[in-house]
């Protein structure tokens, strides 16, 4: 019986080549399907063995365990040295595309709210 190891959606492309790399590290026999451009299907790995299936699923739990705790420390020496930030952090570096972002949000949500709303 095939085995779903991983979904693709949203995955990005240097992860998923890490991804391929490990399994052909280990001797990994997977197959891949892609995700559909409209979001219908969603891609993903898969492997056909049961056995193969929990020694994958144990790859994968290493490798995402590790991925998790390197994207946090670049996270935090972006933050450190102020290339990434919140809403402050954008509204400083791009006023403009922020404040229109906000006015955009309230106009979609006015027009979201203004049938129920009773002025």
């Amino acid at each position: 019986m095939t085995n779903h190891l991983m979904n693709l959606r949203h995955v990005p492309d240097d992860e998923a080549d890490e991804i391929r790399e490990l399994f052909e590290a280990h001797d990994v026999r997977y197959y891949e399907t892609p995700p559909s451009r409209w979001g219908i299907s969603m891609g993903g790995f898969w492997v056909h063995d049961d056995d193969e299936a929990r020694r994958a699923r144990a790859l994968l739990e290493n490798y995402q365990r590790e991925r998790l705790q390197r994207q946090r420390e670049i996270y935090q020496q972006d933050l450190a040295e102020g290339r990434t930030g919140g809403v402050w952090y954008r509204l400083r570096q791009k006023p403009v595309r922020t404040i229109a972002a906000c006015l955009a949000i309230l106009v979609i949500l006015a027009l979201t709210v203004a049938p129920f709303v009773t002025l």
